[in-house]
């Protein structure tokens, strides 16, 4: 039951990583993505896909990851200390992009299923995952947009699940030391077991198969609009959050370092250019403000926007 839990996982998720390469490669001009098979000496390995300095697509990584060990790291196990001793596999997928125009969001999306072995033939497993989704500038149809799609990946599994994995997005992608959230959030979900082993994998296939549809048409619409140096500066100003939020919080990361993964490969979510700027404040009225007013805290997307908060 292990292996084939394994290989159905470990098909799925490469099949992804090409599909997600590919779709991004059509949009971009000038860049390729590099593969990157590394071993990893406690045992498994993965590829990391990687491509830089794109016309459209500045950064943009889509890493899978096999990786097998005696002891699971305890940012996998803080939920589930009985089998924090066991051995373990860890399969999953995560992407960043970082597009060049400060009109593109960001995003980042991952994908993980975690098999320990306790009993030989009833092994302890989960999922877990999501999308989110960072603008510098904020426009109310792509937020509308982007949660229709991620409410659409949830809804044949059950209508709690959407308000459920978009409040704990919103929850989990929160910078307490800034008092914002990191962007409009998406879904995000963590310690997944449904009805059983099968339907929670075609959730989270639901999710994986989601993500192009839902962050595509948001490229495509707004990676040729003009620009200007200060709204270029203000990209790099708030991709500033983005790496506190990797460094301070985020779980993947911990999980990354506790497990001995692969630093190159941890660390490819963080965009090539950001900077910082001492006790900054947007202009009154201005679009950087209207980001901080509106997008950067908790919201309904899907109600009308005369019944909004």
């Amino acid at each position: 039951m292990r292996n084939t839990m394994i290989g159905t996982v470990h098909k799925y998720l490469t099949g992804l990583q090409d599909q997600i390469c590919l779709a991004l490669e059509d949009v971009e001009t000038t860049a390729r993505f590099g593969r990157d098979e590394w071993v990893r000496p406690e045992g498994g390995g993965g590829c990391s896909c990687v491509l830089e300095e794109g016309t459209v697509l500045e950064k943009a990584g889509v890493n899978f990851s096999h990786i097998k060990g005696q002891r699971l790291p305890a940012a996998a196990s803080a939920r589930r200390p009985e089998v924090a001793d066991s051995p373990f596999e860890a399969l999953g997928i995560s992407l960043i992009v970082h597009p060049r125009n400060p009109y593109v969001p960001t995003t980042h999306a991952n994908l993980r299923c975690f098999i320990a072995q306790i009993d030989r033939d009833d092994p302890v497993w989960w999922f877990g995952g999501g999308f989110d989704l960072t603008p510098y500038y904020g426009f109310e149809e792509d937020a509308v947009h982007w949660h229709t799609v991620a409410k659409s990946a949830c809804d044949p599994f059950g209508d709690d699940l959407y308000p459920k994995f978009k409040q704990c997005c919103d929850e989990y992608f929160y910078i307490k030391h800034r008092d914002e959230t990191r962007g409009i959030g998406g879904l995000f979900f963590d310690d997944l077991q449904l009805e059983d082993f099968d339907t929670s994998f075609a959730f989270v296939r639901s999710v994986g198969n989601h993500f192009l549809p839902a962050y595509q048409p948001i490229l495509q619409q707004r990676k040729d609009t003009p620009y200007t140096d200060t709204q270029r500066d203000f990209q790099l100003y708030r991709r500033g959050r983005y790496v506190e939020f990797n460094l301070v919080y985020d779980r993947g990361t911990l999980f990354g370092l506790q497990s001995h993964g692969r630093i190159e490969s941890i660390l490819v979510s963080l965009p090539p250019k950001v900077s910082w700027k001492y006790d900054w404040l947007p202009e009154p009225d201005s679009a950087e403000a209207t980001l901080y007013r509106d997008f950067l805290r908790p919201r309904n997307w899907l109600q009308k926007s005369s019944d909004r908060d």
